[in-house]
C-alpha cells in the first residue's frame, strides 16, 4: 500500500469537517505562506509548497475526498493518488535531495551540529548606594565548561569516538507503524548513541564521557550607575558551554537592590527627612543636607516652614540608567522644638519675652499635685523666712 505520511488535513491545517469553501481558503492562505518564488531562501519552501498541492488535489474534490476519508488513501481512482503512485517519503526525499536534506517526513537535524549553549540567570544584591554610582563585582558562576583532558571528546586521547552502529551518524532509528491511515513511518532517538550519533569506546577518565566538567567560575561585572530592582544585565558569552564546537550561552543578571536606611526611592528620585529648628522655620534660611551621591549639599528654608512639608533639591537624585539625567532629592520636613529643660537660662528669658510680645501665654495650668506640694513649699518658705526675723 503507498505510505500516506502526514493527515491531509493537517498540511492545510483544517478540521475534518471543514466545508469545501474554507478548504479552498485555507489552500491559498498556504501557497501564499510558502510559494518558492515568494520565498527564495527557505530551502523549505519547495517540499511545503509541493505538500500543500497534493493536500488540495484530494481535498479539493469531492469524490477523492470521500475515498480518503473512508480508507486512508486516495489510490484505486484514476488519477486520485496525490504522488502519483509513490509515496510521500519518495518523492519528497527525491525532491529535497536537490537540496542536500533527505525526507522532510521524520527528518532531524544533523546530532553532531554545533549547538549554542543554555543561557544562566542568577541574582545579584547590591546597596542603594552602590546602584546610585555603579559597582564592579565578581560573581562565581557554576556552569559546564569542556573537559581538559578530552577536550570535549568524551573519549580517552587517541580513542575517538565512532559512528554509531545502530543509526549509522543520523542520531534517530525508524519503525513502521500501521494506523487508521495507513502505514506511516515512526522517528526516535537512537538508544545507542542517545541522538548523538556517535559512540565513546573508551570514555574519559576524568568526565567520565561526558567530555564536560561542572565548575565555578568568577566574573568581574560591571554595574551601571541607576540600575533598580528587577533591572537584568546581560553578559555575553558567560552561560553555559556550547556543543559540538557550539558557541557559549550568555549570563544574565538580575538585580536585587536593598534597602536603604535613610533614602528611599521613588523611581529617579530619593526621599529622606530633615529635621529644621523652629527659628529657622519662622524666618527661613539656607541649611545643608547630607546625600547620597554628591556629599553635602545647600538648600532653602522658606519662611514659615510647618511640619510636613516637602522641599525639592533638583538634581541631587538617582541617575537615569541611559542617559546622563538625573532624578531629585525630596525632604519631608520636620520641626525640632527643644524642651525647655533643654534650653539655657538666657534661652528660656528670651523665648518667654518673645512669647509676651506675642501675646501667647505661656503660663502652666496649675495641677492638683502642684497645689498640694508646690503650697506645701510656700509654707516652709514663709517658716524660714519668719524664723530669721
Amino acid at each position: 500500500m503507498p505510505e500516506t505520511q502526514r493527515d491531509l488535513y493537517e498540511v492545510l491545517g483544517v478540521a475534518r469537517d471543514a466545508t469545501a469553501d474554507q478548504i479552498k481558503h485555507a489552500y491559498r492562505a498556504k501557497v501564499r505562506e510558502c510559494h518558492p518564488d515568494t520565498h527564495p531562501n527557505d530551502p523549505d519552501a519547495e517540499q511545503k509548497y509541493k505538500e500543500v498541492n497534493a493536500a488540495f488535489s484530494v481535498l479539493g474534490d469531492q469524490e477523492k475526498r470521500a475515498r480518503y476519508d473512508q480508507f486512508g488513501t486516495a489510490d484505486d481512482i484514476p488519477g486520485g493518488n496525490p504522488f502519483g503512485g509513490m509515496g510521500a517519503e519518495d518523492i519528497f526525499g527525491d525532491i529535497f535531495s536537490m537540496f542536500g536534506g533527505g525526507s522532510p517526513f521524520g527528518r532531524r537535524a544533523n546530532p553532531n551540529a554545533p549547538t549554542r549553549g543554555a543561557d544562566l540567570q542568577m541574582v545579584l544584591s547590591i546597596s542603594l548606594a552602590e546602584a546610585a554610582t555603579g559597582v564592579n563585582r565578581k560573581v562565581t558562576i557554576p556552569r559546564w565548561e569542556p573537559c581538559d583532558h578530552c577536550h570535549g571528546t568524551g573519549s580517552e586521547p587517541d580513542h575517538d569516538p565512532k559512528e554509531c552502529p545502530t543509526c549509522h551518524g543520523t542520531g534517530q532509528v525508524r519503525s513502521r507503524v500501521r494506523t487508521i491511515f495507513g502505514d506511516t513511518v515512526q522517528v526516535s532517538t537512537c538508544p545507542t548513541c542517545g541522538g548523538r550519533g556517535k559512540v565513546v569506546e573508551k570514555p574519559c577518565k576524568e568526565c567520565g564521557g561526558e567530555g564536560r566538567i561542572h565548575r565555578r567560575r568568577e566574573q568581574e561585572i560591571k554595574i551601571q550607575p541607576g540600575v533598580d530592582n528587577g533591572t537584568r544585565l546581560r553578559v555575553p558569552g558567560a552561560g553555559e558551554m556550547g556543543l559540538n564546537g557550539g558557541s557559549p550561552g550568555d549570563l544574565y543578571i538580575v538585580m536585587e537592590v536593598r534597602d536603604d536606611p535613610v533614602f528611599q526611592r521613588d523611581g529617579m528620585d530619593l526621599h529622606r527627612t530633615v529635621s529644621i529648628p523652629w527659628p529657622q522655620a519662622v524666618m527661613g534660611g539656607k541649611s545643608v543636607i547630607g546625600t547620597l551621591i554628591d556629599g553635602d549639599a545647600e538648600f532653602d528654608i522658606p519662611e514659615g516652614t510647618e511640619p510636613g512639608r516637602t522641599i525639592r533639591v533638583r538634581g541631587k537624585g538617582m541617575p537615569s540608567l541611559r542617559g546622563s539625567s538625573r532624578g531629585d532629592l525630596i525632604l519631608h520636613v520636620t520641626v525640632d522644638v527643644p524642651k525647655p529643660s533643654a534650653l539655657s537660662e538666657n534661652a528660656s528669658r528670651l523665648v518667654n519675652e518673645l512669647a509676651q510680645e506675642l501675646g501667647v501665654n505661656t503660663e502652666k495650668k496649675e495641677g492638683l499635685l502642684d497645689k498640694l506640694f508646690g503650697g506645701k513649699k510656700k509654707a516652709d518658705a514663709k517658716k524660714k523666712s519668719t524664723k530669721k526675723k
